[in-house]
């Protein structure tokens, strides 16, 4: 392990408070139906701590392009100068969701050495994830589905039939739940949230065998990071709907519009990553205790580290 990256592990738990203090940020707005508001506050949050680290930060991924985000946008240059690091950031995944209170609102930061994360632009990303501990390059978005969810089952020892698959409920997927309702797996259809729909592929309980379908390229990268370390299998390919979005992925490097990218070049190196529940669901979502205490759960995930970590904040 070299010497930055030995930088990056002393930063471990910086990376959990951060998240934690983002989701007790956006806790007021929980149920209000004031999406901006919840957003605004977990940025600007997330914003002032990243601010307050011993880092020489770039924001790879972010809250959009610098003209659409005042704060936390892509190329953002954040810390108090220090460590080199590429930053990722979803300060509130699910704004519709933590607005709305329902399950699994989470905020979710990921950080890698610099030039290690794809620098990938706000547009959308076909994506496709399975487990841990399976067969390298098991499944394949060039290939068919049905050969996809063959390999996987085959791999698991199953049926097809036992599969669960979770997908976002966008109209744009209607052919794609055809094919897979033809093949008899079991789909589970999500709101927003992709990026723990992902992760649930490898988290015990998550009762998700493969992710498929377009969301959008941030998530898809956050994502990555988080399953690189619990060792599970990514590939993406983005998607560009207008010319005003290839220029704006040429002008931060991506000429070859139609590469399918691996886990491995979405985040070449190790990474680590923090998620903290907003709302109540795979994990209890923020409370707010007696005298203004706040207790957190987050998910904290690194190279060989998988930990729940609880927390107060007084």
């Amino acid at each position: 392990m070299n010497k930055n990256m030995n930088k990056l592990n002393k930063l471990l738990y910086n990376i959990t408070e951060i998240t934690s203090k983002s989701a007790i940020a956006c806790h007021s707005c929980i149920g209000l139906g004031d999406e901006r508001g919840a957003d605004q506050a977990a940025v600007e949050s997330m914003r002032a701590s990243l601010n307050n680290l011993e880092i020489s930060g770039r924001v790879v991924i972010g809250e959009g392009e610098r003209d659409d985000a005042p704060m936390l946008y892509i190329g953002e240059l954040l810390g108090k100068s220090g460590v080199d690091i590429d930053i990722a950031v979803d300060p509130l995944e699910g704004t519709t969701i933590c607005a709305h209170n329902k399950p699994d609102s989470i905020s979710v930061l990921a950080i890698s050495e610099a030039s290690n994360m794809l620098n990938a632009p706000d547009v959308y990303m076909e994506k496709i994830a399975i487990g841990k501990n399976l067969p390298q390059d098991l499944v394949d978005l060039d290939e068919p589905i049905e050969k996809n969810l063959k390999s996987l089952a085959t791999a698991k020892k199953c049926l097809v039939q036992d599969l669960n698959v979770c997908l976002l409920n966008r109209p744009r997927h209607v052919e794609l739940i055809k094919v897979l309702r033809a093949q008899g797996v079991r789909i589970k259809l999500i709101d927003d949230g992709d990026v723990l729909a992902c992760l649930k592929t490898c988290l015990e309980g998550g009762d998700i065998d493969m992710y498929l379908g377009i969301g959008g390229a941030p998530e898809g990268v956050l994502a990555a990071a988080g399953l690189k370390c619990l060792g599970g299998q990514m590939q993406g390919r983005l998607i560009f709907n207008t010319q005003e979005e290839i220029a704006r992925a040429n002008s931060i490097g991506i000429i070859d519009l139609s590469k399918k990218y691996n886990i491995h070049e979405m985040v070449k190196g190790e990474a680590m990553l923090s998620a903290t529940w907003v709302t109540d669901g795979f994990f209890k979502g923020v409370k707010k205790m007696e005298n203004n205490c706040y207790t957190t759960e987050t998910l904290l995930l690194a190279p060989n580290i998988i930990r729940i970590i609880k927390t107060a904040y007084i």
